[in-house]
């Protein structure tokens, strides 16, 4: 059986499915066996492909106008085919740079092998450029990762602001641009240091 998906990128009624639906109706597929999905290609969320891979078994065929209507990404469109593929299920592709790929034959399986090799490609060179961003950053004396909310300087301010009684926490967290959880993670109600606050110190010695 012949199943279609289609998708558009705006739900505000600015776009419409009326050509993929008239290229997958004339490829075969009947009405009711059409899914369809009004959003960003970026977006987890796509309920209409969702219940479209639900509803394919064994044997049938998913037909799409163009392969960036299934795909968010290069990995994301490799890792759906080869779950399709693991399914025993065809996919088939009508227009654009993927037209008349068929996974149901050895000629479209080859080339969609092509397109994994691609997409391994791309994940390797990421991995490959981090690393590379992550020692130089080391070499210049700093650490990858989430920069911290919380410096020595405003450590130091904290314990000063905290030792006061007439101090204000949700004004110090204010001025301090942090969260009061992250402010008594630093920093007692008198002051005093706590573990995180006695870490950032200490990445201060020499």
């Amino acid at each position: 059986m012949l199943i279609g998906y289609m998708r558009v990128s705006k739900a505000d009624g600015s776009q419409t499915t009326n050509l993929q639906r008239d290229a997958l109706l004339a490829a075969g597929i009947r009405p009711e066996h059409l899914y369809e999905d009004h959003a960003s290609g970026k977006r987890d969320a796509r309920p209409g492909l969702d219940a479209c891979l639900k509803a394919l078994r064994e044997g049938d065929t998913l037909v799409i106008w163009k392969l960036d209507r299934l795909g968010r990404d290069l990995r994301h469109l490799v890792n759906t085919v080869h779950d399709l593929t693991h399914r025993e299920i065809g996919l088939k592709v009508l227009a654009g740079q993927g037209a008349h790929l068929d996974t149901t034959t050895a000629n479209g399986r080859l080339v969609f092998g092509i397109f994994a090799a691609l997409a391994e490609f791309e994940r390797e060179l990421i991995v490959e450029r981090t690393r590379a961003g992550l020692a130089a950053a080391r070499a210049r004396g700093r650490s990858g990762g989430r920069k911290p909310k919380m410096t020595p300087a405003k450590v130091r301010l904290a314990q000063a602001a905290m030792s006061q009684r007439e101090t204000r926490v949700a004004d110090l967290c204010r001025i301090l641009g942090v969260t009061r959880q992250t402010l008594y993670r630093h920093v007692d109600a008198k002051g005093g240091l706590r573990p995180d606050g006695e870490k950032v110190l200490a990445d201060l010695s020499p």
